[in-house]
Formats: C-alpha cells, sequence, structure tokens
C-alpha cells in the first residue's frame, strides 16, 4: 500500500496545485474525487477523515445536501486518473467495493482539513513536526546523543484503536423505515439495483421476491448482511453510488432534430462534432476513448442491407463480435484489442436511423450500463440528414464513410452464386494463401474445393444464404464468334455493384490448343477475375480465367481466357457441389441478364 502511494505522489500533488489555481467554475468541472466514504454526523466524520488520511493520505470532508459528509480522496485532473485510483484500491482492499468516481458538484462546506487545503499522505517516512515559537527553540537545551543501543530501547508507540462504527439499524427499525418511503424512491432503489446489475424486472416500485433477491444480491456484494432490506445507510450507499456514477457518465438524453433521433447519450465522455450524412458525429471528450454515431439516412430495405455490408469494411466495427441482419434491421458487434463498437440500425417509413457505440477496453465497465439506456431512449423523430449534410445521401462507400477509417482487403477478384444456399465459384488464385476470405465483405467464407488444373475454386460461406439469383450453366457447347457479357467486379472493392463487358467468343481453345478453354476477344480488369461469362441466351458458358501466361510474348490486350462449363460441371460432381442448367427453350432479354448478373456476381476478398 506504501509503495502504491508513491508511486501516485506525483497525481496526488498534480492535484492539488490544480485546485489551488483553478476557477471555481472549471474545478467543478473538471476535477474528480473517489469518495470511500459518508456518515451522518461530524465527530465519528473528521474521527474517520483523521485515520483514513493516515492510511491513504490527501483526504478531504464535505458536507452533503442530505446533511451527510462525504470523506473523498483527490482531487484528481481527469477522470482517468480519478478511475484507476478507484481501481487499485478497490482490487487492495484499501476502500469500500462501493468506492465511486464524484464530480464533487454535491460537495458543499469542506469540513476536513479543517483550513480548507489538502494535506498530502502521510507515511512513517515523514512524520509532521509541530511548530514552536522562535524563543522556545532558542531556548531549548541541545539534547545529548544518546546510544544507539538505548534508541532501540524506546517501544514503539502503541497504534490508536479504529474507532467502533455507528451501529447499523435492526432489521424491524430498516423494514419500519422502507414503509416509510414513497413510490418514487423505491422505484429510485430499483433503477439503481437494475444500474449494477442486481435487479433484471421492471421498474414497478413494488419489492417484491425479485427485489429482495436483488437487494440481498447487492448487500453480499457490498460486504453487508444479506437480508433483503436496506438500512437507511446502505440506502445512502446506493443510491449514492448510482447517481455518482450517472454523473461521472453525464447521462442525457440529446434530441437531434437534424437526424431525427432522440437517444440517451454519456455526455461527459462525447461532444457533438457534425453532420456528414449519413452520421450525426460525436467525438470523444477529454481523451475518454468514446465515441457515437447517429445513423440517419433515406431509403429502402436495400440501403439498409447495403450499409450492412459497408459498415463491416471499418476500422471502428472490429471482425470479432457479433452479425446478425433481419428483415428491417441489423446488428453490429466488434472487439479487439484496443476497440469495442456496437452498432443497431433499422428501417421504417422510407429511413434507415440507428447508432454506433465505439470504447476502448478500459471502459467496459462502464458502457456495459451505457448501452441499455442508449437501447431503451433510442426513439424516430419525423425527417432525415438532408444531402447536404456532408456527402450525398446513398449507399456508397465515398458517401457512407465520410470521415471515417476503412479497412481494405489486399485485394478483391470476382465470383458468382452457384446455388441457393449462397456456395461461391471463383478463381483459385484469388482464395490462395488468404488469412481471411469474404463475399461481398460482409459475409465469411472457407474453401469447400480447389481444381488447380483448371484454376477455379468453390467457397462455402460459414452462415448459409440466400441470394437473389444463382447461376444457370449452358448445356450446350459454346458456339465460335458468338457475343459474350461477362460481369465483374472491374474496380474490385471500389462500387458496389458489378459492371458489364462485352466481347465475342474467338475459339474454342487455347492458343496453343488447349482443351478446358475458350479465347474470348474481351477487355477486362483484374477485378473482373473469376467472374461469369453469358452466352447470348442468358446462360453462362463459363468463368473468366484471364490472359494466358506467356512470359515471352507480350500479346494484344484483348485477348482471355475461360473455363468453359463442361468442365466446370465435370469438377463440381466430383466436389459433390450441385449445379443448375438454362432450359432450351429460355432466352434473356438484355435488360434481365443485367438485372441477373448483378444478383449472383459477388466481390470475393482476400484478407491477410
Amino acid at each position: 500500500m506504501k509503495a502504491y502511494f508513491r508511486r501516485w505522489g506525483g497525481l496526488a500533488a498534480s492535484a492539488s496545485v490544480f485546485a489551488l489555481i483553478a476557477t471555481g467554475s472549471v474545478q467543478a468541472q473538471e476535477q474528480r474525487w473517489v469518495q470511500v466514504e459518508a456518515h451522518r454526523d461530524i465527530e465519528t466524520t473528521l474521527e474517520r477523515a483523521e485515520l483514513l488520511n493516515q492510511r491513504l493520505g490527501n483526504i478531504s470532508g464535505f458536507l452533503l445536501p442530505s446533511n451527510w459528509y462525504a470523506l473523498s480522496i483527490g482531487p484528481y485532473e481527469s477522470e482517468v486518473d480519478a478511475f484507476t485510483v478507484r481501481r487499485q484500491l478497490r482490487a487492495e482492499g484499501a476502500i469500500p467495493a462501493d468506492a465511486f468516481v464524484s464530480n464533487g458538484l454535491d460537495y458543499l462546506e469542506q469540513v476536513f482539513p479543517s483550513d480548507g487545503v489538502e494535506r498530502p499522505a502521510l507515511t512513517p517516512e515523514a512524520e509532521p513536526v509541530p511548530e514552536a515559537a522562535p524563543e522556545a527553540l532558542a531556548e531549548a537545551p541541545v539534547p545529548e546523543v544518546q546510544e544507539e543501543t538505548e534508541l532501540a530501547a524506546i517501544p514503539e508507540p502503541e497504534p490508536e484503536p479504529e474507532p467502533e462504527p455507528e451501529p447499523e439499524e435492526t432489521l424491524r427499525e430498516a423494514q419500519a423505515n422502507e414503509r416509510a418511503l414513497s413510490r418514487d424512491e423505491r422505484a429510485e432503489i430499483q433503477t439503481a439495483l437494475q444500474w449494477f446489475g442486481h435487479y433484471t424486472m421492471a421498474i414497478d416500485a413494488a419489492f417484491g421476491p425479485g427485489t429482495r433477491r436483488s437487494i440481498s444480491a447487492w448487500q453480499e456484494a457490498n460486504g453487508h448482511e444479506p437480508t433483503g432490506v436496506l438500512t437507511t445507510r446502505q440506502r445512502e450507499e446506493l443510491i449514492g453510488g448510482y447517481f455518482g456514477e450517472l454523473a461521472a457518465l453525464g447521462m442525457q438524453n440529446m434530441r437531434d432534430e437534424t437526424a431525427g433521433i432522440s437517444i440517451d447519450l454519456p455526455m461527459a465522455m462525447v461532444e457533438f462534432d457534425r453532420h456528414e450524412t449519413p452520421f450525426a458525429h460525436f467525438r470523444a471528450k477529454n481523451d475518454s476513448g468514446v465515441q457515437v454515431l447517429l445513423i440517419s439516412q433515406p431509403g429502402t430495405q436495400a440501403t439498409l442491407f447495403g450499409m450492412y455490408e459497408i459498415m463491416q469494411t471499418l476500422d471502428i466495427v472490429p471482425l470479432e463480435g457479433e452479425r446478425e441482419r433481419r428483415q428491417n434491421s441489423f446488428l453490429l458487434t466488434g472487439q479487439n484489442d484496443s476497440l469495442r463498437s456496437h452498432t443497431f440500425a433499422q428501417f421504417r417509413d422510407g429511413a434507415v436511423k440507428g447508432y454506433t457505440l465505439i470504447w476502448t477496453p478500459e471502459r467496459d465497465e462502464q458502457m456495459a450500463r451505457v448501452l441499455p439506456m442508449m437501447e431503451a431512449s433510442f426513439a424516430t423523430l419525423p425527417g432525415v440528414l438532408p444531402e447536404s449534410a456532408g456527402q450525398p445521401s446513398t449507399v456508397q462507400r465515398d458517401a457512407l464513410l465520410a470521415g471515417l477509417s476503412v479497412r481494405r482487403p489486399e485485394f478483391s477478384r470476382s465470383g458468382f452464386y452457384i446455388d441457393a444456399t449462397g456456395t461461391v465459384l471463383t478463381k483459385a488464385d484469388a482464395v490462395a494463401q488468404c488469412g481471411r476470405i469474404t463475399i461481398d465483405e460482409a459475409y465469411n467464407a472457407r474453401v469447400h474445393a480447389v481444381d488447380e488444373a483448371l484454376g477455379v475454386a468453390v467457397l462455402k460461406p460459414e452462415t448459409p444464404l440466400v441470394p437473389l439469383a444463382f447461376a444457370q450453366f449452358e448445356d450446350r457447347d459454346a458456339s465460335l464468334g458468338s457475343e459474350i457479357t461477362i460481369s465483374g467486379f472491374s474496380f474490385e472493392d471500389m462500387m458496389t455493384r458489378p459492371v458489364l463487358t462485352f466481347g465475342r467468343i474467338e475459339d474454342l481453345r487455347g492458343l496453343a490448343g488447349e482443351d478446358n478453354r475458350l479465347r474470348l476477344s474481351a477487355e477486362v480488369r483484374l477485378g473482373d477475375l473469376g467472374g461469369p461469362v453469358f452466352g447470348s441466351n442468358g446462360g453462362v458458358i463459363g468463368l473468366l480465367a484471364g490472359a494466358p501466361q506467356d512470359g515471352a510474348r507480350q500479346l494484344p490486350g484483348d485477348v482471355n481466357y475461360a473455363v468453359p462449363a463442361p468442365a466446370i460441371r465435370a469438377f463440381l460432381d466430383t466436389a459433390s457441389v450441385s449445379s443448375g442448367t438454362l432450359r432450351e427453350d429460355v432466352v434473356m432479354p438484355p435488360e434481365v441478364l443485367t438485372r441477373v448478373a448483378g444478383d449472383l456476381t459477388v466481390l470475393v476478398s482476400c484478407w491477410n
């Protein structure tokens, strides 16, 4: 314990200097205290203050509005310092488990130290020397030097016994006092028990078996006899701890008329920064490590789903965490060694609205209490963020991610759905040696089968998907010279929909006569590789494999290969993967093919 307070001596000293030079208003806003005890009479308060100051140092006593007296350690210059001291002292058992961080706004008259100036902690190495008048110092004889053995023989003073704590109320007295409580006071007790995680039912002010069990759990957790009935002192302790933590968080309702959202936010930790469609940004305050985004955007269910996919590419949504997309809402959570986040959004009445809470790991305990309050208070109002508020109101990467850091894959290629459960076919080298593979940057996938000779791979999503369309392979041989359409993400992850490229079939074999190759005439990009090649009737006739590899020759830019459908289907049969074929009598008009190609083509991303 002594070593701990020597380490924190600098903090205590800096807090004292800060207290002397700060103005009253700034001091009230910035200083934080660790409140450790409260007593109802001044005599007990002063006795305990002396004892605690000898043990811990930097103790101050204040009169409270309730006419009780608080004993606190501090002040500290920042909330982080105060919470760090509280956490360490609680871990060492030096202060009660219910000690809390206070902003001191309810501290009235200072009663200890009596001169109103904080004292440093007393230590055995530096006992205070009583002051003496100058005349007494001049007349005092110089003491003779004593032998070391004589000094050693002086007995150590006996430590003063700790004062007996004030007796608690009896159970009968506590029950009588409880019966005198108003409905609001009883509801406040349930709210405080809920805050500390002991009460999970409705706040109804009725003290039934559930409330009694919760009170007993709180009493046991705080070193009291678990009677299920709070004494007056315990009630002050519970409610004081609750309001102290509320003050530290600064929870208050924020009604953003521009975004059309009403929600409770920890305004002691965040402050409004700007509107930038589709977000209202609340930045961290006083280096709290906490941020909030309010989500507000006009749109449809597709807008909601697009946001669900793109949000997962943000650095503020770590990879590990729960992912849940429902018909009209989604939930994204993420955590890593340095960051946590929780995002909720819903589609209702032509708008997508929600919120994201971001925090650092040391705030886990506090945010576990903040999140339920945000969830319970979230409400939508008329209106959404206009397009003029920053970026255009569309689910585009540049618009959605304005002002936010994006997590990018190492590279991306194309692929396409081949069945109704979301199985994907792509190029084998698009998924080789990838630490993580995603479909449309939102769904994790694993390699199910690979044919190195053909250069194709089958991916299975970790969670089954329900694609809007999947490939219907052409059952007939491709026709020489026929027109083709290639669907692919030419610009990799820079666009959210695939691009169509047109060309024709130049040969049914490779340049060197290779089987299982179609030679195409089409200008493509790396992002297109792995995408489907459609014939003139809309059936898939192959998978785009790219330019032939010939290091000694420079081939024209429009020379590319495709793996033909018959070879693909033979590989799929061997891998026990089902596939469909296009009926002979079906012909897709260009506008239908454009829609189908967009629905079945996917972005396959490699992450390392």
